[in-house]
């Protein structure tokens, strides 16, 4: 996860018509004006963090800006000093990275495991230490193997570690990716997520429902999020096409997402993984928390 600005292969986003490039500028307009010193205060009937690797600001300065904002923390950071910067700003890491954990290498491979599982057994105390609540983890990618394959050796190192997860009160997040653009990533659809899910048989081992990602690979987001909602436990959002703002620039329709989410009872994070367009990120980021806070 070091190299967070390759994390996600972006796409062009769409071209603003007249109208919408005008109702832009008025979204922009509206939150400079309220940009300032004063702390955002949000409904919280959803938990807001964001992606460190979409922003190119240190990191406590940046904490400091999510804070006024109204978010509760940030995911994909890793042990060491940023968990440190995140305890000392009195935030939450919402999402931990694990070193030698990737996207490409995972546990549908069994060659993996030893690997894995060390590590994981090594951060999940660490990660109850400094109250890091969820950690990611990864399918992999097939590289030749069959998706019953890919779910048995997944099911056969997660059940290594999901005790440890369970003693530390720890989930374990595996993240739905699309192949188009993860090109290969086994765990590409819910279904296969879910019945990983069942499988392994854990409260602590849960799916990270990407929007974005999953829009691209399925659709039906709102009728997938209530039909998983038992092992969806943590959201990422981003604008289809492009994975820029969520705002009516694409095609997603956020407040009805927020909702359905909301009416499945969920109660873990729901992290903004866009790339904002705007020169000021952060008002893009500021929008993105208004539009979600139902």
């Amino acid at each position: 996860m070091k190299n967070h600005l390759n994390r996600r292969n972006v796409l062009k986003g769409l071209a603003l018509g007249t109208a919408a490039v005008l109702a832009a500028n008025q979204t922009v307009l509206s939150a400079e004006e309220n940009a300032g010193e004063t702390p955002a205060k949000r409904k919280g009937n959803i938990k807001q963090s964001c992606c460190y690797w979409c922003y190119n600001l240190p990191l406590e300065e940046f904490a400091e800006n999510c804070k006024k904002i109204g978010l509760v923390g940030i995911d994909l950071l890793s042990p060491g000093e940023q968990w440190e910067i995140m305890a000392k700003k009195d935030m939450i890491v919402t999402m931990g990275n694990v070193p030698g954990a990737s996207i490409s290498t995972g546990f549908n491979h069994i060659e993996n495991h030893d690997k894995l599982i060390e590590a994981y057994e090594k951060y999940i105390p660490e990660a109850a230490k400094h109250k890091v609540p969820n950690l990611i983890c990864f399918s992999g990618n097939r590289a030749g193997i069959s998706e019953e394959e890919g779910l048995e050796n997944c099911v056969t190192g997660l059940k290594k570690i999901v005790p440890t997860a369970e003693k530390y009160g720890i989930t374990l997040q595996m993240e739905l990716l699309n192949s188009k653009s993860h090109k290969d990533y086994q765990a590409d659809h819910t279904a296969w997520g879910g019945e990983l899910a069942r499988r392994v048989g854990s409260e602590r081992f849960k799916l990270l429902y990407d929007i974005h990602h999953m829009q691209r690979m399925e659709g039906d987001v709102i009728d997938t999020i209530r039909a998983y909602k038992d092992v969806i436990g943590h959201y990422h959002t981003g604008g289809v096409p492009g994975r820029n703002e969520i705002n009516d620039t694409q095609e997603l329709y956020y407040p009805a997402i927020i909702k359905a989410i909301l009416d499945t009872g969920f109660k873990g994070f729901l992290a903004h993984e866009f790339i904002p367009k705007r020169q000021d990120k952060l008002v893009s980021l500021r929008e993105g928390a208004e539009i979600c806070d139902l």
